[in-house]
């Protein structure tokens, strides 16, 4: 591990930079664990044990941005989740501007509750995780970011794509900043949930037009209507075909009919 002086970071944030490691979500974890102050962001040239949501294996070859944010929010657990929706809107931020400044405009959107998707393709996904402190104390938060640079993990059920597939080169050392000031600017917006309404209407500005079809994958069954957007919690809002409304608190989201 080392200090990292590629990236440039806003004000009161600290990178440590790892060639190669099990998890930069599992390391923040763990530093958490052992008292770690907030504001630490920790990126990996290469993970060996990356995971996605549902524990999932993500393969993840060096090229690309993988990267975990350590936060002590002052707020509640339930609140402190709002984060995975804010991390989706940083990064979705971050790889538009890092497409504009390679003459790019593309079609990106959030996928609930934390996939990125290009032009249908996933490129990037969130893995939000909470820590145990010393004292039972509030938990630590982990925002956990990856971005497909440069490859794609091989994903048998789902499209994949890279930046790189788009015609965008870029470092993940310059992806790197630009997640970090992105999500700095959300954080600040979110003011500790207070302004939660900030980040709903935001991530709805990105997300997939409301009422578009939907199929969710709550462990064997499966539900399918249409996308009614996200309420006051974050929770995922959709309609079933008997014209009954649900609310999803975790499951596995296609665009679709699926």
């Amino acid at each position: 591990m080392h200090m990292s002086h590629d990236v440039n970071l806003p004000d009161g944030y600290r990178l440590a930079f790892y060639d190669k490691i099990s998890s930069t979500n599992a390391e923040a974890l763990r530093l958490a664990q052992g008292g770690e102050l907030s504001g630490l962001w920790l990126q990996a040239g290469s993970q060996i044990g990356g995971k996605g949501r549902t524990g999932r294996q993500w393969r993840s070859p060096s090229g690309n941005l993988y990267a975990s944010l350590l936060l002590h929010p002052a707020v509640p657990i339930a609140r402190a989740l709002q984060l995975s929706l804010l991390a989706g809107i940083a990064a979705h931020d971050a790889i538009m501007g890092l497409a504009a400044g390679a003459g790019k405009a593309p079609d990106l959107r959030l996928k609930w509750p934390n996939d990125i998707l290009l032009g249908g393709a996933k490129i990037g996904g969130v893995l939000l995780e909470t820590a145990a402190q010393p004292g039972g104390e509030m938990p630590a938060i982990i925002i956990g970011t990856g971005i497909n640079l440069v490859s794609a993990p091989d994903e048998l059920d789902r499209p994949v794509t890279s930046l790189a597939a788009n015609g965008v080169s870029v470092t993940p050392a310059k992806a790197m900043s630009a997640l970090a000031w992105a999500t700095a600017e959300w954080l600040s917006l979110w003011n500790c949930g207070r302004a939660f309404d900030n980040i709903r209407s935001a991530w709805l500005e990105r997300s997939q037009p409301v009422g578009g079809a939907i199929s969710v994958h709550i462990g064997e069954d499966r539900l399918s209507g249409r996308f009614l957007g996200i309420d006051e919690l974050g929770a995922l809002r959709m309609s079933l075909a008997s014209g009954e409304e649900r609310r999803i608190t975790a499951g596995d989201v296609s665009l679709g009919a699926g």
